[in-house]
């Protein structure tokens, strides 16, 4: 389940027009396979998964019980003792797993190479978590002994009826300090059978003062499906409900012990509040927000499965809902984060600042001025994409880059052609740059921009 709600595509496009301006390799630049995670790979021209992206597919932050993603994961899964527990899931999936299997549209912008890592036109690594979907519930109802022992907790729900998947995500995006190209996701997915569901209770309120703001209705925009009866929608919208509610107020709680420990103003009450929302494969569908710190955070987007999911897994005698949510925004309200690249950081005085299952509000330990490049340029004539840009940057200066901002933009009033100025900031986390060691990595952008782009600096 996608934490932002999904673009749709305002036209419908052939597929041949979603190779869109991606030159991040050459055909005699690229390799004839590619490794990932010690298995190889074959490549062709819709490879764009670059050196530094494919070396994140190793870190399992998740696995490192003291980093604070790893620790929101434990205290989520805390919350789900009845579901079973996936963690260890490979982010190499197919094109198939990652949008057909969930009636993404052929058109669909998310099947660009400007906004996904492929690895080849069939295989890429996966942008949000329910690429597991089917592959999950399938191997619930085929008894796949292999799948279900990856499963943590798997003995409490041993047919895959109810889930949930912590992973790595990827998807070619902005730089700046709530962006990254691999971030972490948190997905659930719970089924019941007819006689199930109506017999289900939802997890009472563990946190007296949430407030609950719901003024949602089910409407053409966001549906009933003909499969399902409005008891049914009524009871599973419910349960899903009550159930993310009493699992974020609970969280939030936590996170309210971490400010008294450290003496700042305290939270008493959670308002929550619901939104219609669109994603292909829920209906109707929602968002969750809550009150937190004074702003309402987008918290997961959720809904009522596509029957057409489940009937594919073989559980046509089943109902389900979904959720899903971004780990990376909630620990960083949670603990107080300010930066997205910390979480990648190796720098003891950030480790060393967390425990295991233990919220706790992150001390800056250092601040170091940025250095600032700009680069302009002539686009090409053939089509240009922001994203492109963002990964050429990324590849060449990893970390180093704290954000690239669009200063300046004009067409030339007798030639037509299109004028870009970027502002690159660089700015490392744990030490002082030159402007030396800068402005060898600028000329190497400036470089690539040429070669891989095909724009005209000025």
């Amino acid at each position: 389940m996608l934490l932002l709600r999904i673009r749709q595509a305002s036209t419908h496009r052939p597929l041949a027009s979603l190779l869109t301006g991606q030159r991040m390799y050459s055909s005699a630049q690229r390799p004839a396979t590619i490794q990932v995670l010690g298995s190889a790979h074959s490549t062709d021209s819709w490879t764009n998964a670059t050196s530094a992206i494919l070396e994140k597919t190793g870190r399992n932050l998740l696995h490192q019980e003291s980093h604070p993603l790893s620790i929101l994961k434990s205290l989520i899964f805390k919350e789900f003792p009845d579901f079973a527990h996936y963690d260890s899931l490979s982010p190499v999936v197919s094109a198939y797993q990652n949008f057909d299997s969930l009636g993404f549209a052929s058109d669909h912008p998310g099947r660009s190479q400007t906004d996904t890592y492929y690895i080849n036109q069939n295989t890429l690594l996966r942008t949000h978590t329910s690429a597991h979907q089917l592959q999950l519930l399938e191997a619930g109802r085929k008894g796949d002994t292999d799948l279900l022992a990856q499963a943590k907790n798997g003995q409490a729900a041993p047919g895959n009826e109810r889930f949930l998947v912590a992973a790595d995500v990827y998807r070619r995006d902005e730089i700046d300090a709530s962006h990254y190209p691999v971030f972490h996701q948190m997905e659930g997915v719970c089924t019941f059978t007819r006689d199930e569901l109506r017999q289900a209770q939802a997890p009472e309120l563990k946190h007296a003062k949430s407030k609950l703001i719901d003024s949602t209705v089910i409407s053409d925009s966001n549906p009933k499906q003909a499969e399902h009866t409005a008891e049914e929608l009524e009871l599973l919208s419910a349960h899903m409900k009550r159930t993310m509610n009493s699992m974020v107020t609970q969280v939030l709680a936590r996170a309210v012990e971490a400010q008294k420990k450290a003496g700042e103003p305290v939270q008493q009450e959670f308002p929550v509040r619901w939104i219609d929302a669109y994603f292909p494969f829920t209906s109707p569908s929602w968002e969750m927000e809550v009150l937190f710190r004074g702003e309402w955070l987008e918290i997961c987007g959720c809904g009522v499965m596509k029957q057409s999911i489940l009937d594919a897994a073989g559980m046509k005698d089943r109902v389900g809902w979904a959720f899903g949510f971004g780990l990376e925004r909630l620990a960083m309200l949670l603990f107080g984060i300010p930066d997205i690249r910390l979480f990648w950081s190796t720098d003891p005085r950030f480790a060393t600042q967390f425990a295991p299952e233990q919220i706790s509000l992150f001390r800056p330990f250092s601040k170091h001025p940025p250095c600032p490049k700009d680069v302009s340029f002539w686009l090409p004539e053939t089509q240009f994409h922001e994203n492109d840009l963002m990964d050429l940057v990324r590849n060449a200066a990893g970390d180093l880059v704290e954000d690239v901002r669009l200063v300046d933009s004009f067409i030339h009033p007798k030639t037509g052609r299109s004028s870009r100025c970027y502002r690159i900031n660089y700015c490392s986390m744990d030490r002082n740059v030159t402007h030396a060691e800068i402005n060898q990595i600028q000329e190497q952008v400036r470089g690539q921009l040429v070669e891989q782009l095909g724009v005209t600096l000025r």
